[in-house]
């Protein structure tokens, strides 16, 4: 297993942001640990300091406070940071373009100290402290709901490998506070008694076919199993209620360094509950860090923003 886990500190050095805390109780709850007030970017990018950590945060020039915004949290991979965030999936000019208010915190640090989302029981919390991160994000984004008007109604995640993990750890937890997430090359809980969502979210699940640290069909991290690509599309099937027959769509040209349309599509919404939906795109020939083209953002924002929690 050690050489597991440098594989996976090794493959993710160039991923996906969003933030914890490594302490318990009150210090787990977004708040500038110097007692101060954080100053929120009107416009452009800034960094605030949230529970003790920086926080990256991207207000597009269109945005408006009497108009509510998306919001997009991006989570990194073990071992990586918010900059790393941005060189990978280049989202803040998709959020210019389209107007989404984009947050991309760094994550806890272990002993080791290594950057990391303690997820599921597989993935990543490795060494020393368990954060309760489940927790901390959904504070986050209240937090960030109560510094800028946000559409309740279209909150989304995209998470990178460990990143990818705690993305669908929230959809499980948080269901009320999420309508979307994206997925790159990470899993679901391998128990799916451990999922519970209390409402539907649409799931985009991407995964590489030759992932060199997350499997494409399945795994373990420490001895510690998750499940296979096609296991976790499943499982969100059933937590969404979807039929089980999904439909092929045109490939889509998302890898620089492999041959055009190399990305399958297959989506799922017959059934779905509250208007969900699930995508599975996998890419064929893909390793766990893909050289992600123009493409990539747009098309996963497009999923993102096309996505809205059912009115209540």
């Amino acid at each position: 297993m050690a050489r597991h886990r440098w594989q996976v500190a090794r493959a993710v050095t160039a991923v996906v942001a969003v933030m914890v805390t490594a302490a318990c109780g009150a210090a787990d709850r977004p708040g500038p640990s110097s007692g101060s007030p954080p100053v929120w970017p009107a416009s452009g990018t800034g960094t605030v300091e949230i529970g003790g950590r920086p926080v990256t945060v991207h207000v597009p020039d269109s945005y408006d406070p009497a108009r509510p915004a998306p919001l997009v949290l991006a989570l990194h991979g073990y071992t990586s940071d918010a900059p790393e965030l941005e060189t990978f999936l280049r989202l803040t000019p998709e959020s210019d373009r389209r107007g989404f208010v984009y947050v991309y915190p760094d994550g806890s640090t272990d002993d080791r100290g290594d950057r990391f989302w303690n997820a599921t029981d597989a993935c990543c919390a490795l060494s020393g402290a368990k954060p309760d991160d489940s927790r901390y994000l959904s504070d986050l984004i209240s937090t960030v709901q109560g510094s800028y008007r946000i559409d309740r109604a279209r909150v989304y995640l995209i998470g990178h490998s460990n990143g990818a993990f705690m993305a669908f750890r929230m959809a499980c937890d948080h269901a009320d506070q999420i309508a979307a997430i994206v997925a790159v090359n990470g899993a679901t809980w391998n128990d799916p008694a451990r999922c519970r969502p209390s409402e539907p979210v649409s799931v985009l699940a991407v995964h590489s076919t030759d992932d060199e640290a997350i499997a494409f069909t399945g795994g373990a991290i420490d001895g510690v199993a998750y499940p296979s690509a096609a296991t976790t599309v499943t499982r969100w099937l059933g937590y969404d209620r979807c039929a089980s027959a999904g439909r092929d769509a045109p490939g889509l040209d998302l890898v620089t360094d492999l041959p055009a349309a190399e990305t399958s599509v297959r989506t799922y919404r017959q059934g779905c509950a509250g208007g969900s939906s699930v995508q599975q795109w996998t890419i064929n020939g893909g390793t766990h860090v893909p050289h992600l083209g123009p493409a990539f953002a747009p098309a996963v924002t497009d999923f993102l923003l096309s996505q809205a929690e059912p009115a209540r």
